[in-house]
């Protein structure tokens, strides 16, 4: 299959090669880059079917592996593996590839990066798209996600990585069928030294969720949330069945912002997928309004 984006590679401020996929705009009027952040285990992979989609649309697309993530490398030390140090990595990105402004699309970890981008460098951010995340997250949703990552998985097959995804996230996805939990093991697996499918990413980006405690679980980001939604276009999306993205939580950031554009996704948990049909009538008319 040909491959639709370019390989990008940049450095963070401590050495680390950090990796991109880089969708080429369509033809047409020069309009402001996405830059597409995924959620605390997963990557750019994630971002296969809607990142095409709006690179056709006339916007190029950096659809990012945060550091410890895909193929970017792993830190040396865990305790970089937070959203400050994420973001930084992402202003080093920008300033490489010479982009002053642009569109943020960030799933649930990737719309903390966005908001404390906005607090780091608020010029960057013209507008951001918060996939089934706030400055606010629902204790269940966190704990489950908690309880997964960092943790060793045995996976023999390409079927016990399908199956494995699918222990975890059939609850979001209750419409996905074995090809598609197939599909999701491949973009969230890799072969490792024995043969075998590994997860992809650095275990030890669950270090710092760790060392924090419980008293961590629950970030406090309304500050950030409010700087974010200040004088910029933001769509927030919600799964209609997420157990991270509350609808009482999502009511208030909705009464903190009332000029936010908000769309629920019918059937889908944490986090949406964004190929959904309810996700892409809200991503591409919002998309369309902004520079």
């Amino acid at each position: 299959m040909t491959q639709i984006f370019t390989d990008r590679r940049w450095t963070s401020a401590d050495g680390l090669s950090l990796y991109a996929r880089d969708y080429a705009a369509a033809a047409g009027p020069a309009r402001l880059p996405v830059i597409a952040i995924h959620g605390l285990t997963r990557n750019a992979a994630d971002f296969e079917t809607i990142a095409p989609l709006i690179a056709q649309s006339g916007r190029r697309v950096l659809a990012l592996d945060v550091r410890g993530r895909g193929r970017s490398d792993r830190a040396p030390d865990p305790m970089t593996y937070q959203p400050a140090t994420y973001a930084h990595d992402v202003l080093a990105l920008l300033d490489q590839a010479g982009i002053a402004r642009a569109v943020f699309l960030g799933t649930s970890m990737g719309g903390l990066i966005t908001m404390a981008l906005a607090a780091i460098r608020s010029k960057v951010v013209a507008a951001a798209i918060l996939n089934d995340i706030g400055p606010e997250v629902a204790k269940e949703g966190l704990m489950r996600i908690a309880a997964y990552a960092g943790k060793p998985v045995e996976t023999p097959t390409w079927e016990a990585a399908a199956a494995h995804v699918k222990s975890i996230n059939a609850v979001a996805l209750p419409h996905y069928t074995d090809a598609d939990w197939m599909a999701f093991a491949k973009r969230t697996f890799r072969i490792g030294t024995e043969g075998a499918p590994v997860l992809d990413y650095d275990p030890d980006i669950a270090v710092p969720i760790r060392a924090a405690g419980a008293k961590a679980l629950v970030p406090n980001l309304w500050p950030m949330f409010s700087r974010l939604a200040k004088g910029r276009p933001v769509l927030l999306v919600r799964g209609k069945t997420s157990d991270l993205l509350s609808a009482d939580i999502a009511a208030k950031m909705r009464k903190r912002a009332p000029k936010m554009d908000y769309v629920e996704v019918a059937g889908v948990g944490h986090a949406p997928m964004l190929d959904e049909p309810d996700a892409k009538a809200a991503i591409f008319p919002f998309l369309s309004e902004v520079p």
